[in-house]
């Protein structure tokens, strides 16, 4: 099991749900999960027809943690207010691979952003935290992304994911068989409600990509 931790300094800002999978098969596309993601999108367009983002109340839980952490979320999104603002647009979801699919439905379904690495590239534990000075990674299909001062997920070799991007380093591939999905949420988030996302999210994993589920928790 992967050790998570919560540095102090980001601890009172942060509540996080942790997944965690083993031997889980990866492919290209998954027929039925993409229907479940049109049925998902489709409710959303519905739903928010003719909002702003602001006036969105499901959004504001990700930009309460982001003014948390002294970022502006206006400035730099969260992932999941970026794939619903997609969504909303009629633009859809990105077809990526089906593991990197479900964490995008999920994101979208619970509109927290949602880390996702693959835990054969990650070196040691994972600890969120701050990012130092100069720290930042290159991030997926995004050129390199500046955590300084921002919240990252680190492993030994330094920071991999945050809230907005996650790294090149340990992105999902068809070749993943161990991946560890973060759910990012303030801390006024009941642990009740983050655990039933954990238990959504690995319910989903487990369906579509089959393997073990190894941990399910909220930190």
């Amino acid at each position: 099991m992967t050790s998570v931790n919560i540095e102090p300094s980001v601890a009172p800002h942060l509540r996080l749900g942790v997944v965690e999978a083993e031997g889980v098969t990866v492919v290209d596309h998954d027929p039925a999960l993409w229907s479940e993601i049109e049925a998902t999108a489709a409710r959303l367009r519905a739903e928010f027809a003719g909002r702003e983002p602001a006036q969105i109340d499901g959004l504001q839980p990700a930009r309460e943690l982001y003014r948390g952490i002294g970022v502006d979320p206006t400035k730099l999104r969260p992932s999941s207010e970026a794939l619903l603002r997609r969504v909303l647009r009629g633009d859809g979801l990105p077809k990526i691979n089906s593991l990197v699919d479900i964490n995008n439905l999920c994101s979208l379904e619970f509109l927290l952003p949602i880390g996702l690495h693959d835990l054969g590239q990650v070196a040691g534990d994972i600890t969120l935290r701050r990012g130092g000075p100069g720290e930042g990674y290159e991030a997926i299909g995004k050129g390199w992304y500046s955590v300084e001062g921002r919240l990252t997920a680190a492993d030994d070799r330094g920071p991999c994911g945050s809230p907005t991007t996650d790294s090149q380093r340990t992105m999902i591939t068809l070749a993943t068989r161990r991946c560890l999905m973060l759910v990012y949420a303030p801390r006024r988030i009941e642990p009740a409600v983050l655990k039933a996302h954990a238990g959504r999210a690995a319910a989903r994993i487990a369906r579509y990509a089959g393997g073990t589920i190894v941990q399910a928790t909220v930190l």
